[in-house]
């Protein structure tokens, strides 16, 4: 919620050198200023409004965009509690296709979007013999919550403390502030066919999985 900050004609004036000739100015309108408590959401992040804002300059910022996993290799297993408070291990799935889909946060836009999307294609995913996972660091109760307002058809997965993401070596976007969004397809014997990378453009990840499911 913005905050207004007024200033009278006197304070404007004692910002200038006394020996100015220039004519004071009355400042008569508010002058609005956003608080620290004003939020807003940007696909996956979340990030509150302040006075002043602190850019990193692209020179000096460096970042890693290769994952630890990478295609042809079998990735670490993993253990989480699904959106009903149950446990699913990634081995569980093998001798099938599994679409594992990190993503940053939920009811977020782009999560969302990406989410019902997987969604709609389902049935599709379904006919290819695949499963699908998503997995962010939301807890198993906001994952409930989630997957029963958008009537999510599969399994989502709590990764407390972001443990599996790092093992992974999913990447992070936004100099860092923003968890990244990648998908893995990987085969029946549990080794990835994919990495798919793209966080603005969050159904995209569903056209690419489809097609190298059908190649599989």
């Amino acid at each position: 919620m913005a905050s207004s900050l007024s200033l009278s004609s006197h304070t404007v004036a004692s910002l200038f050198p006394s020996h100015t000739s220039k004519p004071q100015l009355s400042l008569s309108k508010s002058i609005p200023v956003l608080t620290k408590s004003s939020q807003s959401q940007f696909h996956g992040l979340k990030f509150s409004h302040s006075s002043s804002l602190s850019i990193p300059r692209f020179s000096t910022f460096k970042t890693s965009i290769s994952a630890k996993v990478n295609k042809g290799a079998v990735p670490p297993a993993f253990t989480l509690k699904d959106q009903d408070g149950k446990t699913v291990s990634l081995s569980k799935f093998k001798g099938k296709p599994v679409v594992v889909y990190f993503y940053p946060a939920d009811e977020t836009p782009g999560c969302t979007k990406q989410a019902c999307a997987f969604r709609d294609s389902y049935e599709k995913f379904k006919k290819a013999g695949a499963e699908v996972i998503g997995i962010s660091v939301d807890s198993a109760e906001s994952h409930k919550n989630f997957a029963k307002k958008y009537r999510l058809p599969f399994t989502l997965l709590s990764d407390e403390g972001n443990k599996v993401r790092k093992e992974w070596g999913v990447p992070s976007d936004l100099f860092g502030t923003l968890p990244g969004r990648q998908t893995y397809v990987l085969d029946k014997k549990g080794v990835v066919q994919l990495i798919y990378n793209n966080q603005f453009q969050p159904e995209k990840h569903i056209d690419e999985t489809l097609k190298i499911l059908q190649s599989l």
